[in-house]
């Protein structure tokens, strides 16, 4: 696991693995903001998957989370950041 960034109201929380373009794009996305999260390598960690299916009902990455809300994935991160709702998660703690 590993802490980027500036922090934010609501914990971020983000299933990847290193080689996935996608989690590259939500990382990029969370940097720019000056937002911290923890990520959860399935590659490090490949015992998590599990716990990323059940939690989600996905088996792909990256899965992410502000607060205990699942928020998906990087088109879904993307989407909410291009109506401003991802501020408001983000400043709401998204619990």
């Amino acid at each position: 696991m590993s802490a980027r960034a500036a922090a934010a109201a609501a914990p971020v929380t983000m299933y990847t693995t290193g080689w996935c373009g996608f989690c590259a794009r939500a990382r990029a996305l969370l940097e720019r903001k000056g937002v911290q999260w923890t990520e959860i390598n399935l590659e490090d960690q490949p015992e998590r998957r599990a716990e990323m299916v059940e939690r989600t009902g996905r088996r792909t990455v990256p899965q992410i989370f502000i607060g205990e809300r699942h928020i998906g994935g990087a088109d879904e991160l993307s989407a909410l950041d291009q109506t401003g709702a991802l501020d408001e998660l983000l400043r709401s703690g998204a619990g």
